[in-house]
């Protein structure tokens, strides 16, 4: 029976440590989506850079199982977007803006796979304090 409930506890707190790691995607995803139109503060400067976040996987050792976690964010290095705006206050002095690195069918692409990806853990979370509750109601019977 207590390797049963460290098995239901295994079980939650790996799906726990997926739902962390899911959140803080979608926050990233969150925050490049809002600076997408953003240019940069002075003429000919950068304008904000996507942000890509990581994953690790790190040993839980009370739990005594592999757990995901959000690794480093890291700089999405591609090309910035160009647009000749010659009256922006950004432009340089070609009349060229810089806008950010971000597609934003990509991020909604990733925001979607992010939600299914939160979904699915939330359902083992589920799965698991059903099968916990029916383990009580049987010995309680």
């Amino acid at each position: 029976m207590a390797d049963d409930i460290s098995d239901f506890s295994r079980s939650m707190g790996i799906a726990t440590s997926g739902l962390r790691a899911q959140a803080g995607r979608m926050r990233v995803i969150s925050e490049n989506v809002a600076n997408s139109e953003s240019t940069a503060q002075t003429p000919g400067g950068d304008p904000y850079r996507r942000k890509v976040p990581t994953f690790t996987s790190e040993l839980d050792r009370s739990l005594d199982a592999k757990v995901v976690g959000l690794g480093r964010i890291k700089p999405d290095m591609s090309t910035f977007r160009m647009k000749y705006e010659p009256g922006n206050p950004s432009a340089d002095a070609a009349g060229n803006v810089k806008y950010p690195n971000v597609n934003s069918l990509v991020e909604m692409t990733d925001l979607k796979e992010a939600q299914r990806s939160y979904e699915a853990n939330l359902n083992v979370i589920s799965a698991t304090r059903r099968m916990i509750q029916r383990t009580l109601d049987i010995l309680k019977a």
